[in-house]
Protein backbone atom coordinates (compact mmCIF):
# COMPACT_ATOMS: atom_id res chain seq x y z
CA UNK A 1 0.00 0.00 0.00
CA UNK A 2 1.44 3.50 -1.07
CA UNK A 3 0.15 7.22 -0.32
CA UNK A 4 -0.13 7.29 -4.23
CA UNK A 5 -2.99 4.59 -4.07
CA UNK A 6 -4.30 6.29 -1.36
CA UNK A 7 -4.16 9.60 -3.46
CA UNK A 8 -5.91 7.87 -6.63
CA UNK A 9 -8.55 6.18 -4.26
CA UNK A 10 -9.90 9.79 -2.93
CA UNK A 11 -9.07 11.14 -6.20
CA UNK A 12 -11.88 8.84 -7.75
CA UNK A 13 -14.26 9.01 -5.04
CA UNK A 14 -13.79 12.89 -5.50
CA UNK A 15 -14.51 12.66 -9.15
CA UNK A 16 -16.56 9.31 -9.48
CA UNK A 17 -14.99 8.99 -13.11
CA UNK A 18 -11.61 7.10 -13.78
CA UNK A 19 -10.83 9.55 -16.03
CA UNK A 20 -11.16 12.35 -14.62
CA UNK A 21 -9.82 10.78 -11.31
CA UNK A 22 -6.35 9.98 -13.80
CA UNK A 23 -6.30 13.44 -15.17
CA UNK A 24 -6.45 15.23 -11.70
CA UNK A 25 -3.82 12.80 -10.79
CA UNK A 26 -1.73 13.67 -14.07
CA UNK A 27 -1.49 10.08 -14.67
CA UNK A 28 -3.12 7.61 -17.34
CA UNK A 29 -6.67 5.99 -16.69
CA UNK A 30 -4.53 2.76 -17.14
CA UNK A 31 -2.34 3.24 -14.40
CA UNK A 32 -4.38 4.40 -12.67
CA UNK A 33 -6.79 1.55 -12.30
CA UNK A 34 -4.00 -0.82 -12.47
CA UNK A 35 -2.93 1.01 -8.98
CA UNK A 36 -6.25 0.84 -7.36
CA UNK A 37 -6.98 -2.87 -8.35
CA UNK A 38 -3.77 -3.70 -6.87
CA UNK A 39 -4.91 -1.98 -3.66
CA UNK A 40 -8.71 -4.13 -3.42
CA UNK A 41 -6.38 -6.86 -3.92
CA UNK A 42 -4.06 -6.32 -1.12
CA UNK A 43 -6.90 -5.42 1.00
CA UNK A 44 -9.27 -7.88 -0.19
CA UNK A 45 -12.28 -5.68 -1.08
CA UNK A 46 -13.92 -3.96 -3.59
CA UNK A 47 -13.73 -0.23 -2.50
CA UNK A 48 -15.65 0.75 -5.92
CA UNK A 49 -18.54 -0.20 -8.06
CA UNK A 50 -17.95 0.32 -11.97
CA UNK A 51 -20.91 0.09 -13.99
CA UNK A 52 -20.84 1.66 -17.78
CA UNK A 53 -22.23 5.29 -16.74
CA UNK A 54 -20.98 5.76 -12.99
CA UNK A 55 -18.63 4.71 -9.84
CA UNK A 56 -19.80 4.86 -6.75
CA UNK A 57 -18.16 3.74 -3.56
CA UNK A 58 -19.20 0.45 -1.57
CA UNK A 59 -20.36 0.92 1.97
CA UNK A 60 -16.54 -0.18 3.05
CA UNK A 61 -15.00 1.37 0.19
CA UNK A 62 -16.02 4.77 1.23
CA UNK A 63 -14.97 3.88 5.41
CA UNK A 64 -11.52 3.37 3.47
CA UNK A 65 -11.53 6.13 1.32
CA UNK A 66 -12.37 8.42 4.64
CA UNK A 67 -9.50 7.11 6.27
CA UNK A 68 -7.44 7.30 3.43
CA UNK A 69 -7.84 10.79 3.67
CA UNK A 70 -7.16 11.23 7.12
CA UNK A 71 -3.73 9.40 6.38
CA UNK A 72 -2.83 12.08 3.43
CA UNK A 73 -3.30 14.66 6.02
CA UNK A 74 -1.65 13.42 8.23
CA UNK A 75 1.67 12.81 5.84
CA UNK A 76 1.11 16.48 4.44
CA UNK A 77 1.69 17.14 8.40
CA UNK A 78 4.81 15.02 8.61
CA UNK A 79 6.00 16.96 5.39
CA UNK A 80 5.34 20.58 7.05
CA UNK A 81 7.05 19.47 9.56
CA UNK A 82 10.00 18.48 8.28
CA UNK A 83 9.87 21.60 6.44
CA UNK A 84 9.09 24.46 8.90
CA UNK A 85 9.75 23.09 12.23
CA UNK A 86 7.12 23.55 14.87
CA UNK A 87 6.02 26.70 14.11
CA UNK A 88 2.47 26.43 12.79
CA UNK A 89 2.40 29.78 11.48
CA UNK A 90 5.00 29.12 8.89
CA UNK A 91 4.05 27.02 6.00
CA UNK A 92 1.47 27.96 3.02
CA UNK A 93 -2.04 27.92 3.94
CA UNK A 94 -4.21 26.69 1.10
CA UNK A 95 -7.59 29.21 1.37
CA UNK A 96 -10.97 29.08 -0.46
CA UNK A 97 -13.43 31.33 -0.28
CA UNK A 98 -17.38 31.74 -1.95
CA UNK A 99 -17.81 33.37 -5.41
CA UNK A 100 -19.75 36.05 -3.05
CA UNK A 101 -17.20 37.32 -0.91
CA UNK A 102 -13.78 36.38 -2.48
CA UNK A 103 -13.90 39.62 -4.91
CA UNK A 104 -14.28 41.95 -2.26
CA UNK A 105 -12.26 40.65 0.96
CA UNK A 106 -9.38 39.04 -0.69
CA UNK A 107 -7.65 42.24 -2.05
CA UNK A 108 -7.47 43.48 1.99
CA UNK A 109 -6.55 40.50 3.75
CA UNK A 110 -3.72 39.37 1.13
CA UNK A 111 -2.29 42.91 2.15
CA UNK A 112 -3.02 42.20 5.80
CA UNK A 113 -1.57 38.64 5.63
CA UNK A 114 1.75 40.14 3.84
CA UNK A 115 2.31 41.90 7.28
CA UNK A 116 0.86 39.22 9.93
CA UNK A 117 1.28 35.54 8.64
CA UNK A 118 4.89 36.39 6.35
CA UNK A 119 5.35 33.05 6.49
CA UNK A 120 1.95 31.75 5.40
CA UNK A 121 1.42 32.40 1.72
CA UNK A 122 -2.05 32.30 0.65
CA UNK A 123 -3.41 29.50 -2.29
CA UNK A 124 -6.21 30.73 -3.25
CA UNK A 125 -9.47 29.03 -4.66
CA UNK A 126 -12.84 30.37 -5.44
CA UNK A 127 -15.69 28.14 -5.56
CA UNK A 128 -19.50 27.37 -4.28
CA UNK A 129 -19.83 26.38 -0.55
CA UNK A 130 -20.54 22.83 -1.63
CA UNK A 131 -17.26 21.97 -3.32
CA UNK A 132 -15.46 23.96 -0.88
CA UNK A 133 -16.85 21.78 1.79
CA UNK A 134 -15.78 18.79 -0.05
CA UNK A 135 -12.57 20.02 -1.04
CA UNK A 136 -11.88 20.65 2.77
CA UNK A 137 -12.79 17.29 3.80
CA UNK A 138 -10.78 15.88 1.20
CA UNK A 139 -7.45 17.71 2.11
CA UNK A 140 -7.26 19.91 -0.98
CA UNK A 141 -7.98 22.81 0.90
CA UNK A 142 -6.80 23.74 4.57
CA UNK A 143 -9.61 26.28 5.31
CA UNK A 144 -12.66 27.96 3.95
CA UNK A 145 -14.35 31.27 4.23
CA UNK A 146 -18.13 30.41 4.15
CA UNK A 147 -21.34 32.34 4.87
CA UNK A 148 -23.72 30.04 7.47
CA UNK A 149 -25.72 28.13 7.29
CA UNK A 150 -23.77 24.59 5.86
CA UNK A 151 -23.35 21.17 6.90
CA UNK A 152 -21.00 21.68 10.10
CA UNK A 153 -20.61 18.44 11.04
CA UNK A 154 -16.16 17.54 11.87
CA UNK A 155 -15.03 21.07 11.24
CA UNK A 156 -13.80 24.00 13.50
CA UNK A 157 -15.74 27.40 12.75
CA UNK A 158 -14.94 30.58 14.00
CA UNK A 159 -17.42 33.62 13.12
CA UNK A 160 -15.82 36.56 11.87
CA UNK A 161 -19.16 39.63 10.85
CA UNK A 162 -22.30 40.28 10.10
CA UNK A 163 -23.29 41.60 6.80
CA UNK A 164 -26.01 43.39 5.52
CA UNK A 165 -28.13 43.37 2.54
CA UNK A 166 -28.69 45.99 0.33
CA UNK A 167 -31.34 46.46 -2.34
CA UNK A 168 -30.07 48.07 -5.56
CA UNK A 169 -32.56 49.92 -7.87
CA UNK A 170 -31.50 51.27 -11.95
CA UNK A 171 -31.50 55.47 -11.84
CA UNK A 172 -34.77 56.48 -12.22
CA UNK A 173 -36.61 53.93 -10.59
CA UNK A 174 -39.60 54.48 -8.05
CA UNK A 175 -37.87 53.38 -5.38
CA UNK A 176 -34.65 55.47 -6.03
CA UNK A 177 -35.32 58.38 -3.25
CA UNK A 178 -36.71 55.52 -0.32
CA UNK A 179 -34.76 55.85 2.82
CA UNK A 180 -35.67 51.91 3.18
CA UNK A 181 -37.59 48.98 1.56
CA UNK A 182 -39.61 46.32 3.32
CA UNK A 183 -38.92 42.62 2.16
CA UNK A 184 -42.41 42.15 1.43
CA UNK A 185 -41.91 44.63 -1.43
CA UNK A 186 -39.82 42.59 -3.77
CA UNK A 187 -41.97 40.04 -4.77
CA UNK A 188 -43.96 43.15 -6.96
CA UNK A 189 -40.18 44.11 -9.29
CA UNK A 190 -38.73 42.72 -11.57
CA UNK A 191 -35.98 40.48 -9.71
CA UNK A 192 -32.11 39.33 -10.62
CA UNK A 193 -30.87 36.58 -8.66
CA UNK A 194 -27.76 34.24 -8.85
CA UNK A 195 -27.90 31.03 -10.43
CA UNK A 196 -28.61 28.03 -8.85
CA UNK A 197 -25.42 26.79 -6.04
CA UNK A 198 -24.94 30.05 -4.90
CA UNK A 199 -25.46 30.21 -1.40
CA UNK A 200 -26.05 33.95 -1.13
CA UNK A 201 -29.33 32.74 -3.69
CA UNK A 202 -30.70 31.23 -0.57
CA UNK A 203 -29.91 33.89 1.60
CA UNK A 204 -32.02 36.34 -0.33
CA UNK A 205 -35.05 33.94 -1.03
CA UNK A 206 -34.75 33.44 2.85
CA UNK A 207 -35.65 37.29 3.26
CA UNK A 208 -38.35 37.24 0.35
CA UNK A 209 -39.40 33.20 0.19
CA UNK A 210 -41.89 34.23 -2.06
CA UNK A 211 -39.09 34.76 -4.95
CA UNK A 212 -38.43 30.91 -4.55
CA UNK A 213 -41.72 30.72 -7.15
CA UNK A 214 -39.78 32.48 -9.44
CA UNK A 215 -36.92 30.34 -12.38
CA UNK A 216 -34.89 32.17 -14.75
CA UNK A 217 -37.43 33.79 -16.62
CA UNK A 218 -40.44 32.97 -14.69
CA UNK A 219 -43.25 35.39 -13.81
CA UNK A 220 -45.51 35.89 -11.54
CA UNK A 221 -48.22 37.99 -12.63
CA UNK A 222 -46.58 40.98 -14.17
CA UNK A 223 -43.29 40.58 -12.10
CA UNK A 224 -40.14 38.29 -14.23
CA UNK A 225 -37.01 37.16 -12.55
CA UNK A 226 -33.67 36.78 -14.17
CA UNK A 227 -30.54 35.35 -12.94
CA UNK A 228 -26.84 36.31 -13.44
CA UNK A 229 -23.45 33.87 -13.19
CA UNK A 230 -21.94 36.76 -10.97
CA UNK A 231 -22.85 39.87 -8.47
CA UNK A 232 -20.82 41.80 -11.18
CA UNK A 233 -22.91 40.76 -13.94
CA UNK A 234 -26.16 41.13 -11.65
CA UNK A 235 -24.82 44.88 -11.10
CA UNK A 236 -24.88 45.87 -14.95
CA UNK A 237 -28.23 44.13 -15.71
CA UNK A 238 -29.62 46.57 -12.53
CA UNK A 239 -27.22 49.31 -14.10
CA UNK A 240 -29.26 48.39 -17.56
CA UNK A 241 -32.96 48.75 -16.33
CA UNK A 242 -33.76 45.16 -16.63
CA UNK A 243 -34.79 44.74 -12.56
CA UNK A 244 -33.96 45.08 -8.72
CA UNK A 245 -31.44 42.89 -6.94
CA UNK A 246 -30.48 42.47 -3.59
CA UNK A 247 -27.12 42.93 -2.97
CA UNK A 248 -24.07 41.89 0.17
CA UNK A 249 -23.02 45.37 1.78
CA UNK A 250 -19.59 44.57 1.01
CA UNK A 251 -20.24 44.57 -2.86
CA UNK A 252 -20.84 48.11 -2.66
CA UNK A 253 -18.21 51.08 -2.39
CA UNK A 254 -20.36 53.73 -1.42
CA UNK A 255 -23.94 53.14 -0.89
CA UNK A 256 -24.74 56.85 -0.41
CA UNK A 257 -23.15 57.62 -3.49
CA UNK A 258 -25.80 59.75 -6.10
CA UNK A 259 -23.38 58.74 -9.22
CA UNK A 260 -23.43 56.18 -11.80
CA UNK A 261 -26.81 53.88 -12.74
CA UNK A 262 -27.56 52.39 -9.40
CA UNK A 263 -29.02 53.45 -5.84
CA UNK A 264 -28.46 51.38 -3.25
CA UNK A 265 -31.10 51.45 -0.59
CA UNK A 266 -31.28 49.84 3.30
CA UNK A 267 -34.11 46.83 3.85
CA UNK A 268 -36.14 48.15 6.71
CA UNK A 269 -35.08 46.46 9.81
CA UNK A 270 -34.82 44.15 11.53
CA UNK A 271 -32.13 44.06 8.82
CA UNK A 272 -31.56 40.67 7.12
CA UNK A 273 -28.30 39.57 6.88
CA UNK A 274 -25.53 36.66 6.38
CA UNK A 275 -22.94 35.17 9.07
CA UNK A 276 -19.47 34.83 7.66
CA UNK A 277 -17.08 32.23 9.44
CA UNK A 278 -13.75 30.95 8.96
CA UNK A 279 -13.90 27.01 8.76
CA UNK A 280 -11.31 24.10 9.03
CA UNK A 281 -11.30 20.38 9.48
CA UNK A 282 -11.17 19.71 13.38
CA UNK A 283 -8.31 16.99 12.67
CA UNK A 284 -6.10 19.93 11.25
CA UNK A 285 -3.07 20.19 13.21
CA UNK A 286 -2.31 24.19 12.43
CA UNK A 287 -4.92 25.88 15.11
CA UNK A 288 -2.80 28.69 15.75
CA UNK A 289 -2.50 30.08 12.27
CA UNK A 290 -6.46 29.93 12.34
CA UNK A 291 -6.55 32.31 15.08
CA UNK A 292 -4.10 34.68 13.59
CA UNK A 293 -6.03 34.21 10.33
CA UNK A 294 -9.23 34.77 11.75
CA UNK A 295 -7.48 38.21 13.55
CA UNK A 296 -6.30 39.04 9.91
CA UNK A 297 -9.72 39.16 8.57
CA UNK A 298 -11.22 41.02 11.39
CA UNK A 299 -8.63 43.85 10.80
CA UNK A 300 -9.19 43.68 6.80
CA UNK A 301 -10.83 46.82 5.32
CA UNK A 302 -14.99 45.35 4.90
CA UNK A 303 -16.92 48.87 5.26
CA UNK A 304 -20.42 48.39 6.38
CA UNK A 305 -19.62 44.87 8.35
CA UNK A 306 -20.44 43.90 12.15
CA UNK A 307 -16.77 42.28 12.79
CA UNK A 308 -17.29 39.78 15.95
CA UNK A 309 -15.46 39.85 18.80
CA UNK A 310 -12.84 36.71 19.63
Amino acid sequence: MTLTELRYIVAVARERHFGRAAEACFVSQPTLSVAIKKLEEELNIQIFERTSSEVSMTALGALVVEQAQRVLEEANTLKHLAKHGQDPLSGPLRLGTIYTIAPYLLPSLVREARESLPNAPLFLEENFTARLLEMLRQGELDCAVLAHPFPSSGLEIIDLYDEPFLVAVPKGHAWESRQSIAHQELKAQNTLLLGAGHCFRDHVLGVCPELNRLGSGSTIGEQHSFEGSSLETIRQMVAGGIGISVLPRTSVDDPKTEEGLIRYIPLEEPTPTRRVCLVWRKSYTRAPVMQELAKTIRRCDLSGVSFIDA
